[in-house]
C-alpha cells in the first residue's frame, strides 16, 4: 500500500463512495417503484421495465446483490480511509478519518441517493437495472449461497420466501383511485369510486317501492288499458291481474305501440307481447345484479323477499345512475320527489328515498336501517308524529307538513351549515 499514491487513493474512495451510492439509490428505486405501472411499461415493450420485473421476481435474490454490492463498497472505503490517514496524519488520524467518512456516507451515499430515488423511483430503477441483472449473474453463486443462509433463518421463524402477489383490497384500491386524483378528471374518479361501492348497496335500497310501481292490470276494461299503453312515460311496464302478486309479465310498450299504429291492438294481441317476469332476490348486490342483467339480457326486475312477494321494481338506469349520477333531473324541481323552496329549504315527499337526497343533493342524512324520509323520522321519534313536529338530523332540521293515516306524507327540510353528532335529536310537538 505504501507504493501506491496518495492520489490514487483518494480517487479509488471516490469511487467506492459513488458505488455506495449507486447501490443505495438501487435499493429504493427498485422497491419503491409503482408495480401497477410497472406491469403496464412491461406489456408496452418496455425494456428497463422488463428487466425490473424480472428482478423482482426473486426480491431475495435482488436484495441480495444490492446489500452485498453496498456492503462490499462500504468496507472497502473504509479500509482506503484507514490507509490514507495513517499515511498522511499517522495512527492518529484513524479516528478522524472514521468520523468524517461516516459523515460522507451517510449524506452523499445514503441519505442523498435513497431520497432521490424515492422521488424518481423510474429513472434510477430502469438504469439500475441494465447493471444489476449482469451483476447478479456473474455473482450468482456467492447471491445463492447467502439467501440459502438467509432464507434458512427465516424458515425458522415460519416465513417461506417467494414472490410476493400484490393484491389490494377494495379499502386500498378506493384509496389508489383517490390518490390518482391528479392523474384522473374528478368525474371519472367518482365513477370508479361509485363502481367499487356497488358490492355495498343491495337491489331494495334503488328500486322502486311496490306502492309506486306502475302497472297495466288486466282486470280493467279494454279502454283504460289502451289509453294507459298510449299514455304512459315508460317504456315498459309490469302486466298483472288485480294485484301485483299476481304478475303475469311485462310489456315493452313500443310492440304495443306498433300494434296500435297497425291497428291490431287488443286483448290477445297484448297478451302475446308479454314477457315472463324477472325475478330478484332482496340482497342482491348491485355489482352482481348488473351482471345478471347482462346475462339475462334484461333492463328490470321484480325484488322478491324470501316469502316471494314483490317488495319493488328494480331498473338497469337506476344501478347506472349509482355510478354516473341522475340523467335527467334538476336541483330546482326532481321529480315529484321534492322542490326548493325560495328560502333555501326542500319541500319533501314522505316516500322519497334517503339515498337519492344524499346523491342528488349532497346531503348525508343516515341511510342505515330506513330507506326513505318517513322512516327515518318514525324511527327517530318512535312515533307517529303529528303535523308540526320537528326535530334536527345530522344537521338538518325537519319539519312534518302533512301527514296521511300513520305515513308522512310531506315534510320540509332546511339543510344547516353547521355539522350536527350523529344521532343529534331535537323534537317539539303541537
Amino acid at each position: 500500500m505504501q507504493d501506491i499514491p496518495i492520489g490514487a487513493l483518494f480517487g479509488a474512495l471516490v469511487l467506492l463512495i459513488f458505488l455506495s451510492a449507486f447501490f443505495s439509490a438501487s435499493e429504493i428505486a427498485v422497491m419503491s417503484i409503482n408495480r401497477y405501472r410497472l406491469r403496464h411499461l412491461v406489456e408496452s415493450g418496455h425494456r428497463g421495465a422488463r428487466v425490473v420485473d424480472a428482478l423482482l421476481a426473486r426480491p431475495d435474490r435482488l436484495l441480495g446483490i444490492i446489500l452485498l454490492g453496498n456492503n462490499f463498497v462500504n468496507i472497502a472505503a473504509s479500509s482506503v480511509a484507514t490507509i490514507l490517514a495513517i499515511r498522511l496524519y499517522g495512527e492518529a488520524g484513524i479516528l478522524a478519518a472514521a468520523v468524517l467518512l461516516t459523515v460522507v456516507i451517510l449524506i452523499f451515499a445514503e441519505v442523498g441517493p435513497k431520497t432521490l430515488a424515492a422521488m424518481h423511483p423510474e429513472r434510477i430503477a430502469f438504469p439500475a437495472g441494465m447493471i444489476l441483472r449482469p451483476l447478479l449473474i456473474v455473482l450468482y453463486p456467492l447471491v445463492w449461497s447467502i439467501n440459502i443462509l438467509a432464507n434458512l433463518m427465516l424458515r425458522i421463524f415460519g416465513i417461506t420466501v417467494g414472490a410476493r402477489a400484490q393484491e389490494l383490497s377494495l379499502e386500498e384500491l378506493r384509496a389508489a383511485v383517490r390518490e390518482a386524483s391528479s392523474l384522473i378528471p374528478e368525474s371519472h374518479q367518482n365513477m370508479l369510486l361509485a363502481i367499487l361501492d356497488l358490492e355495498k348497496t343491495a337491489v331494495e335500497e334503488v328500486m322502486v317501492p311496490r306502492n309506486r310501481i306502475q302497472g297495466v292490470d288486466l282486470d280493467k276494461d279494454w279502454d283504460e288499458i289502451e289509453e294507459q299503453i298510449m299514455t304512459s312515460r315508460y317504456t315498459r311496464l309490469p302486466v298483472y291481474r288485480s294485484s301485483l302478486d299476481n304478475i303475469v309479465g311485462i310489456v315493452h310498450l313500443r310492440k304495443a305501440l306498433n300494434l296500435a299504429g297497425n291497428k291490431n291492438l287488443t286483448m290477445e294481441t297484448l297478451e302475446k307481447i308479454i314477457a315472463e317476469p324477472y325475478f330478484i332476490p332482496k340482497g342482491t348486490p348491485l355489482n352482481t345484479q348488473l351482471l345478471n342483467f347482462r346475462d339475462a339480457k334484461r333492463r328490470r326486475g321484480l325484488v322478491i323477499d324470501e316469502y316471494g312477494d314483490i317488495l319493488g321494481l328494480v331498473t338497469l338506469e337506476e344501478i347506472l345512475e349509482e355510478i354516473v349520477g341522475e340523467f335527467t333531473t334538476s336541483a330546482n324541481s326532481i321529480g315529484d320527489g321534492y322542490r326548493l323552496q325560495d328560502d333555501g329549504s326542500y319541500i319533501v315527499k314522505g316516500s322519497t328515498s334517503l339515498r337519492d337526497l344524499n346523491r342528488q343533493l349532497d346531503w348525508h342524512l343516515p341511510t342505515k336501517g330506513q330507506r326513505t324520509l318517513n322512516g327515518l323520522i318514525t324511527e327517530y321519534l318512535e312515533a307517529i308524529p303529528e303535523v308540526g313536529t320537528s326535530l334536527l338530523v345530522n344537521g338538518y332540521a325537519v319539519e312534518v307538513l302533512r301527514t296521511r293515516g300513520t305515513a308522512i306524507e310531506v315534510a320540509r327540510i332546511i339543510p344547516q351549515s353547521r355539522k350536527a353528532d350523529e344521532g343529534e335529536e331535537q323534537t317539539d310537538g303541537e
